[in-house]
């Protein structure tokens, strides 16, 4: 019987450890696709590369520090707007105000993939005509 509880305990702590595991896995993918929002959906448009601020909108580098800026609050500043900043209610996903939010909480947050090729693919030269017979 003790046998049995040592084994269940130990299946259960293991259990235990790959939930937070994989939450904290989760939590990375997040952030790496919020920083591809970030730049992709305009945001560094307005507040600069990595959210360091420009003339248009303020740093956002160290939003996760500042406590007057809970995730709830920084999602309805991304949902409602306000303070010169347009609301992106109906142009972002839940899922994807989530990864933003993942992003600017980040602590080290991940630089956005280069991106490769941002011209659009050359079609290929039609095949020549052969002349009429």
């Amino acid at each position: 019987m003790i046998s049995i509880l040592k084994s269940c305990a130990f299946v259960l702590i293991f259990l235990c450890a790959m939930c937070q595991f994989a939450g904290a896995a989760d939590s990375k993918v997040s952030e790496r696709v919020g920083a591809v929002l970030f730049r992709d959906k305009g945001c560094a448009y307005c507040h600069g590369a990595g959210g360091v601020g420009t003339k248009k909108a303020p740093s956002l580098v160290d939003i996760r520090k500042n406590k007057a800026w809970p995730p709830a609050k920084i999602t309805d500043q991304i949902l409602n707007g306000g303070q010169k900043m347009p609301p992106f209610r109906e142009s972002l996903s839940d899922q994807e105000i989530a990864e933003l939010v993942a992003y600017l909480r980040a602590k080290k947050r991940p630089a956005p993939p280069e991106i490769i090729n941002s011209q659009p693919a050359t079609p290929p030269a039609p095949a020549p005509v052969p002349p009429p017979n």
